[in-house]
């Protein structure tokens, strides 16, 4: 195989990636500032740690606004997998972000070797975006437990 085919290779696969990485780094930016203008919301209006249904609506809140973060965030690998023309239609390619996103890892359907490392760097993009996700939901909870219980704050 001749070496500078396989440098063009590459590097157009990293630029792919580095656009899709950079999306979904501002989507869950945007998830973030979000989450933290809505619980500096309740703390204003006096609700945070006050009512247990309330506290329990506010994480789930938290919890949609991850989730949704991540279908977008899958969709747009999908539409990346399009772009490069890796699947013909948006449901197999977004079967397919998905399971690399999740790393999960059927292995089915499999990509050219062009684009095959697309996958493993979806990958660990979406590990990293799961631990923001976390640690979004762990800080909103932590937070509200430590309204609720004064005996809990440090």
């Amino acid at each position: 195989m001749d070496p500078c085919r396989i440098v063009r290779s590459a590097a157009s696969t990293f630029s792919a990636h580095a656009c899709v990485v950079v999306c979904t780094i501002f989507i869950h930016a945007l998830a973030v500032s979000a989450k933290v203008s809505f619980v500096r919301y309740e703390k204003k209006l006096g609700r945070e740690g006050v009512n247990p249904w309330i506290d329990i609506a506010t994480v789930a809140l938290a919890m949609s606004v991850v989730l949704v973060a991540h279908l977008i965030e899958v969709a747009l690998w999908a539409v990346l997998f399009i772009i490069c023309k890796e699947f013909p239609d948006f449901g197999t390619a977004y079967y397919h972000s998905a399971v690399s996103y999740t790393t999960l890892g059927y292995g089915d359907p499999i990509m050219t070797p062009s684009w095959k490392l697309l996958g493993p760097l979806e990958a660990a993009d979406g590990m990293l975006m799961f631990g923001v996700s976390t640690a979004i939901i762990f800080a909103v909870i932590q937070r509200l437990i430590q309204a609720r219980f004064v005996d809990l704050r440090g």
